[in-house]
């Protein structure tokens, strides 16, 4: 399946007043990817067995979504603190812990990965663009995925980027969004009756920043026949009351807006930060105005699950997985139709969900 070993691919053109090619390309014809691999909240003072079974499926590309480290919990006299991240010696503490699993640096070696974060390696539980030191956190994140000193892309505001790979025909476009620089403050609930936060009715209030959605409607004019879109909290479901692109339902439906004026085709969604395994299709079903069904793919817990929280999911397809567990995305392009395999599979790689969804669907 690979046609070449990388330590790790991040790049995109950059949106501003003119376009810049960064080193790493923003294309790769040749690359045809198969087989895609993704997973999110993995804590680096844990075991992780799980990347045994990940490197087992020899995938095409990695995606490593969020949470990719806990930076902002550590250990004092043994006592399990969690408090916003205040020093750069922290930060490089976990993400050379991250960086120093045995199985993640195996899987580097000979595996392409693009990554983004969320709240506990962004530095602070649930933060958004108020947290002090995202600037420090934004490089200390290039550092430790080996983006050179001098690329453009360490000027941007944010990690978001993206690339595209294979021919005609068989082009994939992953877009990979930061919902932490720009996100602003979300609205806390005035009763705790199951999450902490409520959609707010703020159409000011954003989670992209603008810049981004500029770079973002860039992107989906691009040409490709599937396009991934990676987001470190989820897109569909939001009835959990915690993070969720809900907490913003005008930022939600401008993101289902966008996909439709640019004509995009062929989108799926990528989530974490759940620390659980499902699938969720938003197909109208809530009042969402929607170009076709919206298909969002969770799978957070890499290193530990939540076994007994009951949320509800009016979006979701099939069975919610609570243990340990990671993603594939298959990609079948002989197949007439060409098939889009989501699977969710736990730390051993025993299959725990399958979902399959037609490519002609998502036009």
């Amino acid at each position: 399946m690979r046609n070449s070993a990388s330590s790790l691919i991040i790049g995109s053109l950059l949106l501003g007043t003119a376009f810049g090619q960064l080193p790493y390309p923003e294309s790769d014809d040749t690359k045809v990817l198969d087989v895609i691999a993704f997973g999110s909240c993995a804590k680096e003072n844990m075991p992780q067995p799980v990347w045994r079974a990940i490197n087992a499926h020899d995938p095409d590309l990695f995606l490593f979504i969020g949470d990719n480290n806990y930076a902002d919990v550590w250990y004092e006299d043994g006592e399990r603190i969690m408090a916003p991240v205040t020093t750069k010696a922290r930060f490089k503490e976990a993400y050379a812990a991250m960086n120093a699993k045995p199985g993640f640096a195996a899987l580097r070696k000979v595996t392409p990965v693009m990554a983004i974060w969320d709240d506990h390696d962004y530095g602070a539980n649930d933060a958004g663009k108020n947290y002090p030191l995202k600037e420090l956190a934004q490089q200390i994140f290039w550092n430790a995925f080996d983006l050179p000193a001098d690329d453009p892309q360490r000027k941007m505001a944010g990690i978001y980027h993206a690339r595209t790979f294979g021919p005609e025909g068989r082009r994939v476009q992953l877009i990979m969004l930061d919902t932490r620089y720009f996100r602003d403050d979300l609205v806390h609930a005035e009763h705790d009756d199951g999450g902490p936060y409520r959609p707010t009715k703020d159409t000011s209030l954003t989670l992209l920043g603008e810049d981004q959605w500029r770079w973002l409607e860039f992107e989906l004019k691009k040409p490709a026949d599937v396009r991934i879109i990676a987001s470190s909290i989820q897109v569909v479901a939001y009835e959990h009351q915690w993070e969720t692109w809900g907490n913003f339902p005008h930022e939600r439906q401008r993101l289902y807006d966008l996909i439709a004026q640019t004509g995009a085709e062929g989108v799926v969604f990528l989530s974490g930060d759940r620390h659980l395994a499902e699938i969720s299709r938003d197909s109208g079903q809530a009042g969402n105005d929607v170009a076709y069904p919206m298909w969002d793919f969770t799978s957070s817990g890499m290193t530990d699950g939540i076994e007994h929280v009951d949320e509800p999911n009016r979006f979701r397809t099939g069975p919610v997985y609570r243990g340990t567990n990671y993603g594939l995305v298959r990609i079948n392009w002989s197949a007439q139709p060409v098939l889009i395999e989501f699977e969710n599979c736990d730390e051993s790689g025993e299959l725990i969900n399958r979902q399959t969804v037609f490519l002609d669907a998502l036009r």
